[in-house]
C-alpha cells in the first residue's frame, strides 16, 4: 500500500488562491501593530506569513510539507520557517516565547487530531492572545444545498488522497475552541452567499 503523496505547494507569491479570505481575515485580525508576534500554523508556501511580515509582524511559520517550507524559505527569507507537525507543545518545541496571534488557514479540516491543533494554539499564546482559524463552512443550509444539488459524492469524496477528513460547522468548531480554553469566540463567513459560505473565519481569545 503506497503512502499518501505529499501536497506539492507552488511558489506563487500572492494571496490570489485565498483571495476570498483576505477581507474576512482582515476584519477578524483587526489592526496589526508593528512587532506583533505571530505563529502561522500550517503555513504552506509561506504566502500568508510573508503578507503578515510585510505589515511589520514578527512571524514564525510551520508546516509538515517539505516543498511548502522550501518555497517559503526561498520567497520570504526574513521569516523563520520550520518543517514540523503540529503538537500540543509546538511553541516550546520551537524554543519560542509566547505569541500574540496564532493564525491557521484551511488546516484543521485535514487533521486526525484537531484537539492537538487547538491546544497547541492556546499554549502558544500570551494571555489575551488571539487564535484566528479558517476552515470550509458546513452549516445546515449549505449541507442541504449540497445534497439537493446531487454533488454530495464530489463534495464529500473519500477518494481524495490527503483531502479533508473533518467537516466543521460553526457550532462544532466553536466547541473545539471552547474545549481548549478560548473565550469570546466569534465567527464570520467568507466567500459565496450568506449561509452558503465557502469558508468561515473563527476567532477566539486566550483569557488573562
Amino acid at each position: 500500500m503506497s503512502d499518501v503523496p505529499e501536497y506539492q505547494y507552488s511558489e506563487s507569491g500572492t494571496l490570489c488562491h485565498v483571495a476570498y479570505l483576505v477581507k474576512p481575515l482582515e476584519r477578524s485580525l483587526g489592526p496589526l501593530r508593528p512587532g506583533l508576534r505571530v505563529l502561522d500554523m500550517g503555513c504552506g508556501n509561506g504566502v500568508l506569513s510573508g503578507w503578515l511580515q510585510s505589515r511589520g509582524c514578527t512571524v514564525v511559520g510551520v508546516d509538515p510539507s517539505p516543498s511548502g517550507i522550501a518555497s517559503a524559505r526561498k520567497n520570504y527569507p526574513e521569516v523563520r520557517f520550520e518543517e514540523t507537525i503540529i503538537t500540543r507543545d509546538l511553541a516550546e518545541d520551537l524554543g519560542e516565547a509566547p505569541f500574540d496571534l496564532v493564525i491557521s488557514t484551511e488546516v484543521v479540516e485535514h487533521l486526525y487530531a484537531p484537539r492537538d491543533w487547538a491546544i497547541a494554539a492556546f499554549r502558544a499564546l500570551n494571555p489575551g492572545g488571539m487564535l484566528v482559524g479558517t476552515t470550509p463552512y458546513h452549516g445546515y443550509l449549505k449541507n442541504l444545498a449540497v445534497v439537493l444539488s446531487g454533488k454530495f459524492d464530489s463534495h464529500m469524496s473519500p477518494l481524495w488522497d490527503g483531502g479533508h477528513i473533518k467537516f466543521w460547522s460553526p457550532a462544532t468548531l466553536e466547541a473545539l475552541y471552547a474545549e481548549a480554553g478560548f473565550v469570546d469566540i466569534t465567527w464570520r463567513g467568507a466567500g459565496r452567499l450568506p449561509w452558503l459560505y465557502k469558508s468561515m473565519v473563527m476567532r477566539g481569545i486566550r483569557p488573562h
